[in-house]
């Protein structure tokens, strides 16, 4: 589905169900040089069980126009603006990594307009190494290899794959390798950069009052789940799943255990 934010178009799928805002919206908000298709599983379920669903294509992202924009603050405000847009007054947030710290900025600023908030592989601070920075500005495939190695536990996937053939590394890399193809303005590094540069999450976390969840890899190098600690204390009504065997591309390598959680969570 196409929205116009800030004179650009915007794209959100909708889990192959009609847009219908009269349900209870879940948003989903990816993480780094990623675009919507990461919640493929679970927003299409969720779809189809009694909600309305919009993953989101941030930003030069996937099939949403403009630029990169270059802080989680900025994205937090296009976010709600895209609420705005289209005509949803209150939400739950469900973000992925970089997606997981826009979720709770735009808590933090308007936090009347989120019933609900869920953090998939989050961390705060979420600094990024020099090394990856570097690489993501300079030799972005060779970014891409670190963090496609980082973020999943093994190259055979085998219960956890969501189907036969499904090569869970393959299509992250290829995902990653169409945002640079779309996009050459250098996303994976202005994504890292706004992650590294957020200093705004304890506060916001403290400032969250609504119902929580983190949803957090057991063998995730990237985000560890103890790098989450300083959100989970600072938010008062938080809840933490723990998912064994699993790294920090949550929604692929344990796509039923991700979508049991959040299903559990906003039924609740």
């Amino acid at each position: 589905m196409l929205f116009k934010v800030n004179g650009q178009t915007v794209y959100c799928y909708t889990g192959g169900k009609a847009y219908n805002p009269v349900l209870p919206t879940l948003v989903f908000i990816h993480g780094a040089q990623n675009d919507h298709s990461v919640w493929g599983l679970q927003t299409r379920y969720l779809a189809h069980h009694g909600f309305n669903v919009l993953a989101v294509d941030l930003p030069g992202h996937g099939r949403s126009k403009g630029q990169a924009l270059t802080s989680v603050e900025q994205m937090a405000d296009w976010l709600l603006a895209l609420l705005d847009v289209a005509g949803i007054a209150q939400a739950t947030l469900i973000g992925h990594s970089m997606g997981s710290l826009i979720a709770l900025e735009s808590c933090f600023k308007a936090n009347s307009r989120v019933s609900k908030l869920i953090m998939v592989g989050t961390a705060y601070p979420m600094k990024v190494s020099d090394t990856l920075l570097n690489a993501a500005r300079d030799e972005e495939q060779t970014a891409i290899d670190m963090v496609n190695i980082w973020s999943h536990t093994s190259i055979a996937h085998k219960p956890s794959c969501p189907g036969p053939g499904f090569y869970v590394m393959g299509v992250s890399q290829r995902l990653m390798q169409r945002i640079s193809a779309i996009n050459p303005d250098k996303v994976f590094y202005t994504d890292f950069a706004a992650c590294n540069a957020y200093a705004n999450g304890e506060a916001a976390a403290q400032s969250v009052s609504c119902p929580s969840l983190f949803i957090l890899g057991k063998k995730d190098m990237m985000t560890p789940a103890k790098a989450s600690l300083t959100l989970s204390k600072a938010i008062a009504n938080s809840q933490q799943k723990i998912i064994d065997n699993c790294g920090h591309s949550l929604m692929s390598e344990q796509a039923d255990q991700v979508l049991t959680a959040i299903h559990d969570f906003v039924k609740a």
